[in-house]
């Protein structure tokens, strides 16, 4: 039997990472993640958005709960799935939902999944969202009586 010990140590590392996701992207817009499961120049990435940095990471998440008290009465995000598809890969599917802070109660909804890339030390030094619909579709939706 062939026992690699640092492939251990790694695959714990990867199953630490996805217990942390699941632990912290339900409450994503309520507090703070974790971020000792991200590389110190992870690459982040949506449609609207490219930032580099672990420090530019942890604005996007900064803003994310400052624009969600700001403009939403309710806003959530659902966590469906989190699985590793590889062993340098895991898939988060999800949906983000709410209702934006305006007298006609517009409903803002749209699913999406994010692809976190691990680097040799099973860190996340990538992470890649991508959505089901446009960022002008969903804008469109801020508009539209709830």
């Amino acid at each position: 039997m062939n026992h690699d010990p640092d492939r251990g140590d790694y695959l714990k590392r990867v199953e630490r990472a996805i217990v942390t996701l699941q632990h912290d992207l339900p409450t994503l817009f309520e507090r703070d993640i974790s971020y000792d499961i991200y590389s110190r120049d992870i690459d982040f990435r949506d449609p609207v958005n490219r930032f580099k940095g672990k420090f530019n990471y942890r604005i996007i998440f900064w803003t994310l709960r400052f624009h969600g008290r700001l403009f939403f009465t309710e806003l959530a995000f659902d966590l469906h799935n989190v699985e590793a598809t590889n062993q340098t890969t895991i898939r988060a599917d999800w949906t983000v939902r709410g209702t934006l802070r305006v007298p006609w109660k517009a409903k803002l909804f749209f699913n999406g999944y994010s692809l976190y890339t691990l680097d040799q030390n099973a860190l996340i030094c990538e992470h890649v969202d991508t959505w089901d619909r446009s960022p002008g579709e969903i804008l469109q939706q801020f508009v539209q009586k709830g």
